[in-house]
């Protein structure tokens, strides 16, 4: 078994900052990828941040500039540091793991419960 726990999230007005956070906990051998996507209503899930087991990162670009990802492998958790938020930044967040249960296993993607930003003007 493999568990996500997300938090972070909240209300927020413009121009301000929020640090969403997801533990990753279980039955994990490696983590590969990490990353948060969003979910506006109405809106196709997008991805916004990635992170890979080497520390590449890459960015929508909406939020190039604003938000910073990292992770802590000792702890399996990834982060999110969210600065000068939008509007248009409110949606719910979903993290995702890309994890190896055992050696020479297949890498299973895992998300996280989701949180809710809502950025108020």
């Amino acid at each position: 078994q493999v568990q996500l726990v997300e938090s972070g999230g909240g209300l927020v007005q413009a121009g301000g900052s929020l640090r969403l956070s997801c533990a990753a906990s279980g039955s994990i051998f490696s983590i590969n990828n990490m990353g948060w996507y969003r979910q506006a209503p109405g809106n196709r899930r997008e991805l916004v941040a990635g992170i890979t087991s080497g520390g590449s990162t890459m960015y929508v670009e909406s939020v190039k500039g604003r938000f910073a990802i990292s992770r802590d492998n000792a702890k399996n958790t990834i982060y999110l540091q969210m600065n000068s938020l939008k509007s248009e930044d409110t949606a719910v967040y979903y993290c995702y793991v890309d994890i190896k249960k055992y050696d020479f296993g297949p890498v299973q993607t895992y998300w996280g419960q989701g949180t809710q930003v809502t950025v108020s003007t």
